[in-house]
């Protein structure tokens, strides 16, 4: 179905749903390598104005890509709720908007309606917004979920605390973890990317984190990022797997690229699930999505690359994640180019997911040949944690030294926390209190007062 608007004398058309998306998109470097961008100021405002009255139904009747050859579409349409979605049914994409901004729209009512909302009506509607509509309709967005500890709670900010090493080593490991845990952070997991895909090294990393969690009596979760068919094998032999971790995209084709199906995440979930490690909940699987990943690989349809992250929010979806992240600027400049098209790219995430009813975060991060620096993330982080977002990364110094990116370090978020009021996951903040890292409400106490923990590792 073709689409047109008409801006001054001139009628700007578009082929397709598709086309009309992408040309309403904010500019960015990935949509400009694709050739799908807006080619001229008055074409995306054209596209803006006919995406503004586009029903929301629309995007239950046509398909950006095609049911029959993508199954994450089958997911997104099959799993739709229709009852969920009625309160919304009659809007245009700019009703939508407007609805979202007003009292109505209140943390219970977006709970209620996050079922029947598509990625592609959220990913719409936020090519609609400015910043302070991403981040005002996204704080009202509230998600809790929980495995050892409860995250998402209101007033609240999870941290991953992100102690990699370029060679695995344990001791070099243990130092990070130990840095992040006296600076508060670790309840959102702790999360180790492993440079080796060797199933001893991941397997002696998991029996480390298990071991430091235990001894300490940590509520917090593991997680080593390692292949989902990798942690099959290592549940398969009797390994301390806490939670499943897996990137996700939003085509079958850009999914298969990462060597995944949804059945396979399904069989992982069930995995997880029964080892019953979980303490105050169950939800087992850790995601990550990040802008121009199905581009990257070619499999991104001729849909532009926001759309394509919140169809990969609507994989993650499907299997009650307990954390969902962007590494919003880790793909590149290709796709991300500077600090501008970063920050606004992490906020419709952030937005998108939190709209859709997963427990969104964001590694804020850049890498070293985009045209951003940190300043640009601490803009992004401070927005962010004004929205509402469910965590961010600790990194020691913020740069991770096996990844070769720069993102939030332990003192980032110490400091959000403290500007912005916000508190740790309730039972890690008891936890930090007990053992003499922090005072009861939560606030670190100076480094002499602090209780010594030790950990080990063998070298």
């Amino acid at each position: 179905m073709a689409y047109q608007h008409l801006v001054g004398n001139q009628i700007h058309r578009f082929e397709d749903l598709k086309s009309l998306m992408a040309c309403a998109t904010p500019l960015r470097s990935g949509d400009m390598l694709a050739g799908i961008a807006a080619h001229s100021a008055g074409q995306h405002v054209a596209a803006r104005w006919a995406l503004a009255e586009l029903p929301l139904r629309q995007f239950l009747n046509e398909a950006l890509v095609p049911y029959e050859a993508d199954e994450v579409t089958r997911l997104i349409i099959d799993s739709h709720d229709a009852v969920a979605f009625a309160p919304v049914a009659h809007l245009t994409v700019g009703g939508f908007r407007d609805w979202l901004l007003g009292a109505q729209a209140d943390t219970a009512t977006l709970r209620a309606l996050a079922p029947g909302l598509t990625p592609e009506m959220v990913a719409a509607v936020s090519k609609l917004m400015r910043v302070q509509d991403l981040m005002l309709v996204a704080r009202k967005c509230q998600v809790s979920t929980a495995f050892r500890n409860t995250l998402g709670l209101p007033g609240r900010l999870a941290v991953r605390l992100q102690p990699n090493h370029p060679t695995d080593d344990a001791r070099g490991i243990a130092a990070s973890v130990l840095d992040g845990l006296m600076y508060g952070c670790g309840d959102a997991v702790i999360g180790i990317n492993p440079a080796s895909d060797s199933l001893a090294v991941i397997g002696g990393l998991l029996h480390f984190l298990d071991e430091v969690i235990r001894r300490h009596d940590i509520p917090t979760q593991s997680c080593v990022l390692t292949h989902v068919t990798q942690t099959l094998r290592l549940i398969e032999q009797g390994f301390p797997v806490d939670l499943v971790f897996q990137s996700v995209a939003g085509s079958e084709k850009a999914n298969a690229g990462f060597g995944i199906n949804l059945a396979l995440l399904r069989e992982a979930q069930a995995a997880a699930t029964a080892l019953a490690r979980g303490s105050v909940g169950h939800n087992v699987m850790y995601f990550e999505t990040g802008q121009g990943s199905a581009l990257s690989s070619g499999s991104h349809h001729g849909v532009d690359q926001q759309t394509m992250e919140a169809r990969a929010h609507g994989v993650a979806r499907a299997y009650a994640p307990l954390l969902v992240n962007s590494v919003v600027g880790f793909i590149g400049p290709e796709y991300l180019y500077d600090g501008k098209q970063i920050v606004r790219a992490g906020l419709e995430d952030h937005f998108c997911g939190k709209l859709l009813g997963l427990p969104l975060g964001m590694d804020i991060c850049y890498t070293n040949h985009a045209e951003a620096d940190s300043d640009d993330m601490d803009t992004l982080m401070t927005l962010l944690g004004t929205a509402g977002v469910t965590f961010i990364m600790g990194v020691p110094g913020a740069d991770d030294i096996m990844l070769n990116y720069q993102s939030t370090s332990f003192h980032d978020a110490a400091v959000l926390r403290q500007l912005l009021g916000l508190r740790h996951a309730p039972e890690f903040e008891a936890w930090l209190a007990r053992v003499g890292i922090a005072d009861a409400d939560g606030q670190l106490l100076p480094a002499p007062a602090q209780r010594r923990l030790r950990i080990e590792a063998e070298g």
